[in-house]
Parts: C-alpha cells; structure tokens; sequence
C-alpha cells in the first residue's frame, strides 16, 4: 500500500470524528486501565484533545511521513509509527495521554539521520535537518521543566526511538555521498519525491 503517511493521517480525522460521538474517555490512554484494556495503546495513537492538536500533528505526519516513506518504504514507515507509539505508550508516565506526536517525532529521528542535510522550516527559518532535530531535542529537555499538557517526554521517546531506527536503517537508506555514487538514479528519483512533498 502507498502513501502510508496520508491513510495514517485520515486515520487520525476519522478517530476525531468518532471521537465525537462517543467522547474520549474510551479512547484515551489511561495508565490504570493499559493492561487491562490494550487497545487504548492504539486507539491513543489517533486521538487528539482538539482541532489545533490534529491538524498540527496531521501536517507533520503528512509531510514528514511521506518524505520518509519515499526513503524506507510504507512497510517500514507503518511499523516505525506503530511500534514507537505503542512503546511509548507502555513506557508513559502520564496519568492519561492521547495523540500521534510521540510517533511523529519517531519519523523525525529517523530523517535526522537519514536526511541531516535535508532543508525543513522551524519558526520560520529554513535550517538542515540535523540542527532542526537538535532545536526539537532542547524544546523538549526545557519543556519538561514548564508545567504545560504537552507530552515532553513522549516526545523525546520518539525522537531516540527514530533515531536508533535511523542509525540501524542508515547503511541501506542513509543520504551518503557513497550511496550518490553508487545509485545517483535512485537518489535523484528520492530527491524528487522528497522536493514534491517538501
């Protein structure tokens, strides 16, 4: 199946839809209720508190879920999403938390290193992937210190969880100058899909 990145993000919309009908408490992940109810560690992955938190976390998976994709394949991108949601879900010390932010920032680990030199606009400034990761890393370490209802540490989970994948995916899939030489068709067929959805 193609454009993993766009069925994950409709997904998410038709969560938010139910959502409204049957409310959140269903479909939140409540930490008393992780092992006896399991599902929620999915069902969490999709729902979100409102319509800035979903269409945020929708344009980041989108855009940096296909660019992803285009590199490493839909299987693997799927599984990444999945497998780093769930795990930080198990491993969350929220009383309760919903969304795909953990498992976002798991797809942007792995274009750090995948892609460091990749071009990506962070407040308005065009900067490499690599420092836009390390901009995403310090957000995140001074957020844990401020009282707010965003999930620091979830994200900082994904993160790692990216970039591990992306060190051990980074031989077959890594933007190198050896893989440019070795297969420059391939890499202009990825540069161009990536300029398509960037």
């Amino acid at each position: 199946m193609k454009f993993i990145a766009l069925w994950l993000c409709l997904m998410c919309i038709l969560m938010f839809i139910l959502q409204g009908f049957i409310g959140t408490d269903s479909v939140i992940l409540d930490s008393s209720l992780k092992f006896s109810e399991p599902w929620r560690l999915l069902t969490s992955l999709f729902a979100h508190s409102g319509m800035g938190h979903l269409l945020s976390n929708l344009f980041a998976l989108g855009l940096f879920g296909l660019i992803l994709e285009g590199r490493i394949g839909s299987k693997k991108l799927l599984w990444l999403f999945l497998i780093s949601g769930v795990i930080i879900n198990l491993l969350t010390p929220y009383p309760r938390s919903l969304g795909a932010s953990g498992a976002i920032f798991a797809i942007l680990g792995a274009l750090i290193v995948l892609r460091p030199l990749m071009m990506v606009w962070v407040s308005g400034m065009p900067l490499p992937m690599i420092l836009a990761g390390l901009m995403w890393l310090l957000q995140n370490v001074f957020g844990l210190f401020i009282p707010s209802n965003i999930g620091h540490i979830a994200h900082l989970g994904g993160l790692f969880i990216g970039l591990g994948m992306g060190f051990y995916w980074r031989k077959i899939f890594g933007d190198t100058i050896k893989r440019r030489k070795k297969n420059p068709l391939l890499e202009k067929k990825l540069d161009d899909w990536e300029k398509t959805w960037q």
